[in-house]
């Protein structure tokens, strides 16, 4: 590309110094000057297009393998990742299960202890009103012990 940009400054310095010495070059040269420097920018420019596009191609390239490396690497890095993976999906899957099993658990946990406190309470009302009976039974057959008594010293007095 310089090449072609000092022979383009080359052609301004040439026509400029025939210019001087009083030689005029006609229309066609001049157009055919201008069209052949037209020309050789196109074809640089193909050629820089080119050379671009083939510098795309191989980066793509290298962008391909490059991925299929990092690949392989990933997978001799931790070749049961994507087990590990699975496996705490599952244990996130339980834990999610787990949960509302645990709350019921404890709901029914604090139901059993006052279901419990509630049957301790009773049982604990039952031996106190079965020992006041036992008292009132024992004190009944006191009393009637000691009328029994009463009732056989009058039948013994009265013989």
């Amino acid at each position: 590309m310089e090449e072609g940009q000092q022979r383009h400054i080359r052609q301004i310095k040439n026509s400029r110094l025939m210019e001087e010495d009083g030689e005029e070059e006609s229309p066609r040269s001049a157009l055919s000057s201008f069209q052949a420097r037209e020309e050789e920018i196109e074809r640089k420019k193909m050629e820089v297009k080119e050379k671009v596009f083939a510098q795309l191609y191989r980066v793509e390239e290298e962008t391909k393998h490059l991925a299929m490396i990092r690949g392989e690497l990933e997978a001799m890095v931790d070749p049961t990742r994507n087990e590990a993976a699975a496996l705490r999906k599952k244990i996130d899957a339980v834990n999610r299960a787990l949960k509302p099993l645990g709350q019921s658990c404890l709901r029914k946990e604090k139901e059993y202890k006052e279901a419990l406190e509630a049957f301790n309470e009773k049982k604990k009302e039952k031996s106190q009103l079965v020992a006041k009976l036992m008292e009132l039974v024992s004190e009944s057959e006191r009393l009637r012990m000691r009328k029994l008594e009463e009732l056989n010293k009058s039948i013994d007095f009265f013989r």
